[in-house]
């Protein structure tokens, strides 16, 4: 007869059974495919721009990095899934992107509580209002939503006004076409005595060349990435508000994945890509604005202190204005505004 195994030997034999099973289990949704789960992540303009490098490839890079994570995120930039920026966040509702990046300043139908962080006024810097945008949406307060998983809420400096029309003073932007990111700006442009138009930024550049408007509000990147920078020559530091803009993934799509794919999509979302993206983004444009400065062929304005005074008190009544309008938006811009305040304490 064999020798039967001693209670020893059986109690050895149970624990390597029961780690092996455990390990299967981790591993059951890798082995059931063979290869790690892919992920479609859509983005409208180029890869080389700074909001793909920036904010999409951090992520990106990490996760699929991560050997724990089982995910394997394939970007399609340059529009391949879809080239309107104002339907990216469509894309992820009709499956055919798992995560898209977001401009809301262009989807703001579909995003509409996002305008108090477009209010003008608010920010002193791209740090402050990315850091605001990620815990306003981390409140729940915000509508819109639903049907997503937040994997970023990213902000730009507060815009200025670049023009290709001779500008020394806000005097001399009175009446001048300028493009607008979303309505909330134009209504701020409005106020301060210009015509607005809302216009996509990648359709900017030639609208200027084309006549059709005489300058533009956007933040310093769109200079390089979307050949703003080739058609103005006259910069306006006037201080409106930030562009508002999320990386955004499909909750359905989210909730279906392992937890251990959830985990990774966790680890380098909210603040560890808040803080990547606003690093390299704060040296970016402190590169970019030396050199506008010495640029000979280029001016930089800033406004003087009787036009501060003014378009700070203009800001002031329309965030005013905007809030009274009803309950929510009143919670909203107190929320902003706490939160701003805590912040400011802490920094």
């Amino acid at each position: 007869m064999p020798n039967r195994a001693t209670a020893t030997e059986r109690q050895a034999i149970r624990a390597a059974v029961t780690c092996f099973t455990t390990f299967a289990l981790t591993m059951l949704p890798l082995a059931a495919r063979g290869e790690p789960i892919k992920l479609k992540l859509a983005y409208y303009a180029s890869d080389h721009g700074k909001s793909y490098t920036m904010a999409i490839k951090p992520f990106v890079d990490a996760v699929n990095a991560d050997p724990r994570s089982g995910i394997e995120i394939e970007t399609y930039p340059g529009g391949v899934l879809g080239k309107d920026s104002a339907q990216q966040a469509q894309l992820v509702r009709d499956g055919i992107a798992d995560i898209a990046y977001v401009v809301l300043g262009t989807a703001a139908d579909q995003f509409k509580d996002h305008a108090v962080m477009e209010l003008p006024g608010l920010f002193r810097d791209m740090r402050e209002a990315t850091m605001i945008n990620t815990r306003l949406v981390n409140s729940e307060l915000m509508q819109g939503y639903e049907k997503f998983f937040v994997i970023a809420s990213l902000a730009t400096e507060p815009e200025a006004i670049h023009t290709d029309v001779p500008v020394a003073s806000l005097r001399d932007l009175r009446g001048k076409r300028i493009r607008a990111n979303n309505p909330i700006e134009a209504a701020a442009l409005a106020r301060l005595g210009m015509s607005a138009v809302v216009l996509p930024i990648g359709k900017t550049a030639e609208a200027i060349s084309r006549g059709t408007i005489d300058g533009a509000a956007s933040a310093l990147g769109p200079l390089t990435d979307f050949g703003l920078g080739g058609v103005v020559n006259y910069h306006y530091f006037v201080r409106l508000g930030p562009s508002v803009r999320s990386l955004l993934m499909s909750r359905a799509k989210f909730e279906s994945l392992p937890k251990a794919g959830q985990d990774a999509i966790r680890r380098y979302s909210g603040e560890w890509l808040a803080e990547h993206f606003v690093d390299e983004d704060e040296a970016y444009n402190e590169a970019l604005l030396e050199r506008l400065r010495s640029d000979p062929q280029r001016s930089v304005i800033y406004p003087s202190s009787p036009e501060v005074e003014m378009v700070a008190n203009a800001f002031r009544t329309m965030r005013a204005e905007w809030a009274g309008a009803n309950p929510h938006s009143r919670a909203l811009l107190d929320l902003v505004e706490e939160e701003l305040a805590k912040y400011r304490a802490n920094h």
